[in-house]
């Protein structure tokens, strides 16, 4: 029971409008920097089936690859994006 007291005396002292503005903050930069994971999926689909096709018609390694290049290009913004958020969050609010 005391313990259980305790806590709550704990919680009423946190929990203030600061406390629950970095406490968004902090979830928030948390679900931003999943991004990072998405295109980390894509560039490894994009340079698996570009060493795919590479094998496949070795002639066009030069479309293939500058393809794949923009490609990944693409998927990275996505995961720069994300960290540029997360560290906004956590730094600026």
């Amino acid at each position: 029971m005391n313990l259980l007291m305790e806590l709550f005396i704990f919680l009423e002292v946190m929990i203030t409008d600061e406390g629950l503005k970095q406490l968004g903050a902090g979830i928030g930069a948390g679900i931003a920097v999943f991004t990072g994971f998405g295109s980390g999926i894509g560039q490894g689909l994009s340079a698996g089936l570009g060493a795919q096709a590479v094998s496949r018609q070795p002639e066009a390694v030069g479309a293939i690859r500058s393809t794949m290049i923009v490609g990944q290009a693409v998927a990275e913004t996505a995961g720069i994006y994300g960290l540029i958020v997360a560290i906004l969050l956590i730094f600026v609010f």
